[in-house]
């Protein structure tokens, strides 16, 4: 299976009463921007929600957090991976990305030399990469989760940080799914289960405050 063309979609909000209320500090939070690579990006319409404002959402996120010395890491799938290493991906989604131009990050989000990248094998941005330890390191107990897509990677990562005591945040209006319910689903699941659902506006005001 290939990634599918996107149809456009508003991005929604929560329906659900969420479980917790964490506040968001500067010195505790890291910032995911999670597969926005081209092979991944180009299924949507980048003019339209809910690209267009995931993508200048997570823009303005990244400024921000190098003016606030907030770590940003990014995840990115490479390009021809072996059967070895991709495993059961390859059964659900094919052979992935192919190329180079393929697993670039978009040019909206081209990573600096301030910024880590991560390889990343599976859905989660834990699973088979450094990131626990990197954010150990760092001593970085907040992750806030930015990209695509929501109900796989965005989700499970969010999981995987709460499992290993660190406070996920995962960013409605920042991240994009395939479709308006996969995106409803995913942010009152997290919501109601492993973290705190929030706005770029808010986050921008916690970077700010």
């Amino acid at each position: 299976m290939t990634i599918p063309s996107i149809a456009p979609y508003t991005i929604p909000t929560l329906t659900v009463k969420p479980a917790v209320n964490w506040p968001l500090y500067t010195d505790r939070a890291a910032l995911l921007v999670h597969d926005m690579q081209n092979y991944f990006i180009s299924a949507y319409t980048p003019t339209d929600e809910p690209a267009s404002t995931m993508v200048a959402n997570i823009k303005q996120l990244i400024i921000r957090a190098d003016k606030t010395n907030i770590p940003v890491f990014y995840t990115a799938q490479p390009p021809e991976q072996k059967e070895y290493r991709r495993g059961l991906l390859r059964e659900l989604w094919g052979q992935g990305i192919q190329t180079d131009a393929e697993a670039d990050i978009i040019p909206e989000l081209t990573p600096q030399k301030q910024h880590h990248v991560i390889t990343k094998w599976r859905y989660s941005a834990f699973a088979r990469t450094d990131l626990r330890e990197s954010l150990a390191f760092a001593k970085r107990d907040q992750l806030i989760i930015t990209g695509v897509y929501g109900h796989m990677g965005c989700g499970v990562s969010a999981v995987d940080a709460f499992m290993n005591d660190i406070q996920p945040f995962l960013v409605r209006d920042a991240i994009a799914d395939f479709t308006r319910d996969d995106h409803t689903t995913t942010i009152n699941w997290v919501a109601r289960r492993c973290g705190r659902v929030i706005d770029t506006d808010e986050v921008v005001n916690a970077m700010e405050g």
